[in-house]
Parts: C-alpha cells; structure tokens; sequence
C-alpha cells in the first residue's frame, strides 16, 4: 500500500528506477509512477488520475489557444499528471489520503519523490503550485511546515499547470471553479495572488 514515513524516500535516493524512455516524442510515463504508489482500482486512484487530467486538458487548451507562447506540451502532458503525487503522505480523508503530513505538504514531498527518478523539472511542477506559488516570505510570515525557499513557478510551463490546476478540485470532480470562486479563494492570502492570477487569466484565455 502506500509509503506513508516520508523517511522512507532516503532508501531510493540511489537506486535506478526503471520508466517508459522510448524516444524523444515520450520521455516520462506518469503512470507507470502513480501505479507505484496508488493501487490501480482504489478511490484515492481514481480522484488523483481524474484530477490530474482534468488540469493535463486545461493546460493543453492554453498551448493549443496560443501557440505563440511555444509551450512544450510533451512537459505539459507529463508534469500535469504528475503535480499532485505526493498527497498520499498526507492526512487528507476527503480524498481518501491516510498519511501523516498536513496537506499543504504534499507539493515539496512530491518533488522530493520525482526527484529520485531524475525528473527535476517535473519536481518543480509540484513544490511550484499551490496556490499561485509560496515565496519565502509568505512561508516564513504564516510558518508554514515548508522548505524555507521561494517555491514560485518560473517557467511559462510552470506557470500554465499552477493556473490550470486553480480551475479543479479533487473533492468536486465534476465541475470546473468559475473564475469569481477562484478569485474570492486566491483572495483568502492577498490581493498579489488574485493579481497573479488576474495576469495568467489575460495572458493565457
């Protein structure tokens, strides 16, 4: 079932891990990494895959909107799938997670987890996306259980999967957040986060 000491991530730090490497057109298969760590058939399964396609779609709805902006939709494809990896450490019910960390954990934790399969860019994905990004000021001010580093998305890629990812819920499947919820949520921690998501929102529909 899954691995839910954190410590126990030190045991693959050197170890090789086998993954889908084909060629240069599929790099990564996510799935083969979900099915490691959420058994194929259970509920948390089902709502991290759901999710996870619903943000992969939205982004690939951006770089299709503007192709101007030359995403790499084979990293969009990639990393969507694989931004929330880490919620089986933490204690989140509602989505079926029994780990022993507190949820807003579960962006560094995954990074931490593909970083151990060489997939620093896609570990960026993860520790870069909650909210519209934490900077070290944010975390340091509201002490929050997190690295003490800017964890902000940088790259257009980043960035595109941080928006995408405000649209969906892993506890309402069914729906996508009209953009007035996301803004009175966003509005919860600052008027810069509705900002910076007021930016994606004209740059990227």
């Amino acid at each position: 079932m899954f691995q839910n000491n954190y410590a126990k991530l030190s045991l693959f730090s050197n170890q090789k891990h086998e993954m889908s490497v084909m060629n240069d057109e599929l790099k990564v298969n996510p799935m083969e990494i979900i099915n490691q760590y959420y058994p194929v058939g259970s509920k948390v399964h089902f709502i991290l895959v759901k999710h996870s396609e619903q943000v992969r779609d939205k982004a690939l709805s951006v770089a299709k909107k503007h192709p101007e902006l030359n995403l790499d939709t084979q990293f969009i494809t990639e990393a969507a799938m694989l931004h929330d990896i880490g919620i089986f450490y933490c204690e989140a019910p509602r989505i079926h997670c029994h780990g022993t960390h507190q949820y807003i954990e579960h962006g560094y934790m995954g990074a931490d987890l593909l970083r151990t399969f060489n997939l620093p860019k896609h570990a960026l994905v993860c520790e870069r996306h909650t909210g519209v990004g934490l900077s070290l000021e944010m975390i340091e001010i509201s002490k929050l259980p997190l690295p003490q580093r800017d964890m902000i998305p940088l790259s257009l890629e980043e960035q595109v999967i941080c928006y995408a990812d405000k649209f969906y819920s892993k506890t309402q499947l069914d729906e996508a957040h009209p953009i007035d919820r996301i803004r009175k949520y966003l509005g919860r921690y600052g008027e810069n986060e509705v900002r910076k998501f007021d930016e994606w929102h004209t740059q990227f529909e």
